[in-house]
């Protein structure tokens, strides 16, 4: 799955930026335009790493940084900060705030990008990692291959997504909705039903690879699905 990144930044120029080249590899961005809007995409969507001007109308970044912080949910997603400020005072209180790095503006794109790869390096590895493997499956993220004891599993793109996002999040209940915005992306709009469906499409292509292995994703009556194991 594609590394999901907000973007706090009121210069819209350096926004669109930095948008383009982070969409360039490979990362999806939602852009805020202020530290109010901010607060608004966090409670609708968590992302895996937050890029936060210092200066922005409403909240300042300062204030975004410590809310996220504070809050049980969202306080383990790595921020990084932009600033115009250098001075070493500037960036001790940008740290000191929560910021885990802290970039200074002008910057390099592709700087900005090797830190936020490294930073997901140290706080969600699976994000950068390029195979997972589970009960015997073993998916190759960047080649979109699947494989079970060597046999190839043909799957769309929408039951490799689901699939991907349930290897990395085994044990983990996922309702419709969250599948949804996590596979098909936030702004589209299909009904949750959908879900449904390519959920057993997928189930099929695992247990035709090997028989009894779609059983792994598993229906939790009133909740949604999870990839589980199921005692033999």
């Amino acid at each position: 799955m594609k590394p999901y990144i907000l973007l706090v930044e009121d210069e819209e120029a350096i926004a669109m930026m930095v948008r383009y080249n982070l969409e360039s590899q490979d990362f999806e961005v939602e852009i805020a335009d202020d530290g109010e809007k901010a607060m608004l995409c966090l409670g609708e969507r968590k992302p895996d790493l937050i890029v936060l001007d210092w200066m922005l109308p409403v909240l300042s970044g300062v204030e975004v940084c410590q809310r996220v912080r504070k809050s049980e949910e969202l306080a383990g997603i790595p921020i990084i900060m932009l600033t115009a400020r250098g001075e070493e005072a500037d960036r001790i209180m940008g740290l000191d705030s929560g910021a885990d790095d802290y970039m200074v503006k002008p910057f390099s794109p592709q700087e900005l990008i090797s830190r936020i790869k490294a930073v997901l390096r140290r706080t969600r590895p699976v994000l950068t990692r390029k195979t997972l493997e589970y009960a015997g499956i073993n998916a190759d993220i960047s080649s979109h291959k699947v494989t079970c004891n060597g046999k190839n599993i043909k799957l769309g793109p929408t039951e490799f997504g689901l699939l991907i996002h349930l290897m990395e999040h085994p044990s983990q209940v996922f309702s419709r909705d969250q599948l949804l915005d996590s596979v098909w992306g936030h702004d589209v709009y299909v009904e949750n039903r959908t879900v449904d469906v390519h959920i057993l499409r997928l189930r099929k292509a695992l247990s035709d690879a090997k028989e009894g292995l779609g059983n792994i994703i598993q229906t939790i009556r009133s909740a949604g699905y999870m990839l589980e194991k199921k005692d033999e």
